[in-house]
């Protein structure tokens, strides 16, 4: 199975900025035009390996910046913005062109424009089979559904783009409404691509385990349509979508694609991992996770007290994060343990108790909690899903939308440390998109 720096080329990287592409020119690849009039499999494969790798750009800026709003962690390091803007020190505001929103907002759209390009090559793609052909397009649109379904979520109701095909003719930003019947509709119709498809390219070895089929890669599609449903609020459909991702109440939790990371030539380390004891550029644990945290949980290892408790301006913590073993520990996409957790989430909310109850004793006995024991009622089971997903899935990019999607991303449910200091509940639109 290949890394994914193996042919991360100038081809792979023609985006070169959130809604543009230029054409570029090397003697030893082909050229946008060329692609676009008789694209190969092998030069369709290097839009394929350039957008999974770079999927993976900017995930410790995304991570760090939602995580510092939902009041998860802080960023201690040389930059005042990551404990001035993001917590609204002093009455700021969000900036609209700073990397905290830039980075990850830019490199989504590359990632777009990757698998865009994938798509418009496809038409004229010379020697590739039908089932082929499937099987690319099947995978852009379940990359292009996951990178909007991302931005969407840190922006809300400012909107996103989604008809960014032509750049000279941008389309508008839509609603969330819009956004999401977009990222569905893109879903469906790669799902039923991926019917019967064949995968010419190789995924990494992140997509092991059967993931790196289309009938496996159907299964991630459909997990990540339940979560975009969980985030809609849509749960009828979560469970629907559910029933053909690869959820197994009796299955490993940790199984799922993966982000990998290697030393090779070329390739990334994992963002998010940090040294450990480092007194500078460290994620450190809001302590209120540690305070929390219920006895014999056993996702308290995923914070790591340090020898000194640490401060800056004017925030303290007494653990930094230990979610990752090293460098080259892989990022989870999505796994297991998340659609168990859809499934207790979606159960509630259409009122199947029970099975969320059940749902539910298969993450607490994961982590050491034993059988669930408290009040079957609706308010009380959405409790426990929401302080399981909240330990589960620390410095995962999850913590700020479940919060606002209960209504309790606010000052009334979250730990203001320092008077003055504000919750946001949104993105900006970036100023270079120039709405």
């Amino acid at each position: 199975m290949k890394n994914i720096n193996l042919i991360i080329s100038t081809l792979c990287l023609l985006v070169l900025g959130a809604c543009t592409i230029d054409e570029q020119f090397d003697p030893n690849a082909p050229s946008v035009s060329a692609i676009l009039s008789e694209a190969e499999p092998n030069e369709l494969d290097l839009l394929v390996y350039g957008a999974e790798a770079r999927m993976r750009t900017a995930w410790d800026t995304y991570i760090t910046s939602t995580g510092t709003i939902a009041r998860e962690l802080y960023i201690f390091n040389a930059d005042p913005r990551n404990t001035e803007d993001l917590l609204g020190k002093e009455g700021r505001s969000l900036d609209n062109n700073t990397f905290y929103l830039t980075a990850p907002w830019g490199t989504r759209y590359q990632v777009v424009k990757n698998v865009n390009l994938l798509l418009e090559a496809l038409p004229n793609a010379q020697g590739a089979s039908e089932a082929e052909l499937a099987g690319y397009r099947g995978y852009a649109r379940t990359v292009k559904a996951l990178m909007f379904l991302q931005e969407l979520m840190r922006l809300n109701d400012n909107g996103i783009r989604v008809d960014v095909a032509d750049p000279e003719n941008l389309g508008p930003f839509v609603s969330k409404a819009d956004a999401f019947t977009e990222i569905f509709s893109l879903l469906d119709d790669a799902y039923d691509d991926l019917q019967g498809a064949e995968f010419h390219f190789a995924l990494s070895a992140g997509y092991a385990g059967g993931f790196d089929t289309p009938e496996g890669y159907a299964e991630f599609n459909r997990a990540i349509a339940a979560r975009a449903a969980t985030y809609a609020q849509q749960y009828d459909n979560a469970l629907s979508y559910l029933e053909d991702s690869f959820l197994d109440l009796d299955g490993d939790i940790t199984v799922g694609p993966e982000m990998i990371f290697s030393t090779a030539s070329g390739d990334v380390l994992n963002p998010v991992f940090k040294i450990p004891g480092q007194s500078g550029d460290q994620i450190i644990v809001h302590d209120s996770y540690i305070e929390d945290i219920r006895e014999g949980d056993m996702r308290l290892s995923k914070f790591r007290p340090r020898v000194d408790a640490t401060s800056q301006d004017g925030l303290n913590g007494t653990h930094e994060t230990a979610l990752y073993e090293s460098a080259l520990s892989s990022i989870d996409i999505i796994r297991n343990e998340e659609l168990i957790l859809i499934y207790a989430e979606a159960s509630i909310q259409e009122g199947s108790l029970d099975d969320a109850v059940t749902a539910l004793n298969v993450i607490r006995n994961a982590h050491g909690l034993g059988d669930y024991d408290g009040d079957v009622n609706r308010d009380a089971l959405i409790d426990e899903m929401l302080y399981n997903r909240r330990y589960s899935f620390w410095a995962e990019g999850h913590r700020m939308f479940d919060l606002r999607r209960y209504g309790l991303l606010n000052a009334d449910n979250l730990s203001i440390d320092r008077p003055g200091d504000q919750v946001f509940q949104q993105f900006p639109i970036p100023l270079n998109e120039n709405q």
